[in-house]
C-alpha cells in the first residue's frame, strides 16, 4: 500500500468511520478509502494532486468550474408561471436564483457571487415558505 492509503486508513479508523455504529454503518470510511485508492493509483505529483483534488472537490459538490451564464437556457423557472413573481434557479449552480431568467442573480450561499440582484436571504426564505 502507498503512504497515502496507509495514512487515510489509519485516520479513518481513529475517527471511527469504519465502525458499524458510525454514520451510514461504516460505509463512509469505505467510500473514502475507495476514492483514496483510485487517487493513489493515479501517481500524481504534488502539483497535479493539488489540482486534481481542487477540481474534484468542485464538481463533486455540484458546483460549476466556469462562471455561470446569463442565457435563459441555463435557468429553470421554479415557481408557477402564474405566480406574482417568477423565480428562476440556475441549472449549474443550484444555490443561485434570479428574478429575470439570469440577467441578474443572487447566490443564497455566497452573497459575494451576487450579479446585480438585490435579494437577501431573508427575502428568499419568505418566498419559499409561502
Amino acid at each position: 500500500m502507498s503512504n497515502l492509503v496507509d495514512h487515510a486508513k489509519e485516520e479513518l479508523e481513529l475517527a471511527g468511520l469504519f465502525d458499524k455504529d458510525s454514520d451510514y454503518d461504516g460505509m463512509l470510511g469505505k467510500a473514502v478509502m475507495d476514492l483514496v485508492k483510485v487517487f493513489s493509483k493515479q501517481g500524481h505529483s504534488g502539483w497535479s494532486a493539488h489540482q486534481t483534488l481542487k477540481i474534484f472537490s468542485i464538481v463533486a459538490d455540484y458546483k460549476p468550474l466556469t462562471p455561470i451564464g446569463k442565457t435563459e437556457d441555463e435557468w429553470m423557472a421554479i415557481t408557477d408561471m402564474g405566480a406574482k413573481e417568477v423565480v428562476w434557479q440556475n441549472k449549474r449552480r443550484g444555490t443561485t436564483f434570479s428574478r429575470n431568467a439570469g440577467k441578474t442573480w443572487y447566490d443564497i450561499d455566497d452573497p459575494k457571487l451576487n450579479n446585480g440582484d438585490t435579494w437577501k436571504r431573508s427575502w428568499f426564505k419568505k418566498l419559499i415558505t409561502k
